[in-house]
């Protein structure tokens, strides 16, 4: 039978990552240009700064994600050596525990003992880190394609508001910069929802609070201390 349903599960491990590199892209770049801007320094600085923290923040996405992602992995492949150990070993065992899963789930004790064996009988190390684990090929760690969709995702949101720094005056960098970047993040919450299909309206209103929360922040340190200068 050809499944025709459509799931977004397997886009859970680079959307993450990616949603997480744009917003911070955005969110950090344009809070530490609004904060330089605010402290009345030039057009050079403010965009020596926006660069600098493009580098070091996409570097800073992809080192954070390979590190996190590759500590899962670890993890993963260590449970599923611990499973395959036990297999060898306690097969008789191995097996109750597979049907004591699925009897928890609704099957019948007799149904459960049958599905358990010809699941074990094919695949039995796959079943269990399935079943037991709850590791799968869809949602399993993958360290490369996380650092790497970040780091891209983070100098492309981060790009956005140095592009502006070039382009607008600057008397008016902290209000354009503020203004065009919690549009884009409002984007960003759009677009991610739909692509994991969840509510629109609750992800474009969580990234631009956190949006704009980091920018007035900043903005304020940055008053403050150019004033004091």
């Amino acid at each position: 039978m050809r499944h025709t349903e459509r799931h977004r599960t397997h886009r859970i491990g680079w959307l993450r990552a990616a949603v997480l590199g744009a917003n911070d892209g955005i969110v950090s770049t344009a809070s530490l240009i609004v904060g330089v801007a605010a402290a009345d320094s030039s057009r050079g600085s403010i965009l020596v700064a926006g660069i600098a923290g493009l580098v070091a923040g996409a570097m800073s996405m992809a080192a954070g994600e390979y590190v996190s992602v590759s500590s899962q992995s670890d993890t993963e492949n260590a449970d599923m050596e611990r499973e395959r150990e036990e297999l060898a070993t306690a097969g008789v065992h191995e097996h109750a525990e597979l049907a004591a899963i699925y009897v928890g789930r609704g099957l019948e004790v007799a149904l459960a003992d049958q599905v358990a064996t010809q699941l074990m009988k094919k695949d039995a190390l796959g079943a269990h880190a399935r079943d037991e684990l709850g590791i799968s090929d869809t949602l399993s760690a993958r360290p490369v394609q996380a650092a790497l969709a970040s780091a891209a995702t983070f100098a492309v949101g981060a790009a956005m508001p140095l592009l502006l720094v070039v382009v607008v005056p600057t008397s008016a960098l902290v209000w354009t910069v503020t203004a065009s970047s919690l549009f884009f993040l409002a984007l960003l919450g759009s677009l991610a929802a739909r692509a994991g299909g969840s509510s629109v309206l609750r992800a474009t209103v969580r990234v631009t609070f956190w949006g704009a929360l980091a920018m007035a922040l900043t903005a304020g340190v940055g008053a403050l201390f150019g004033a004091a200068l």
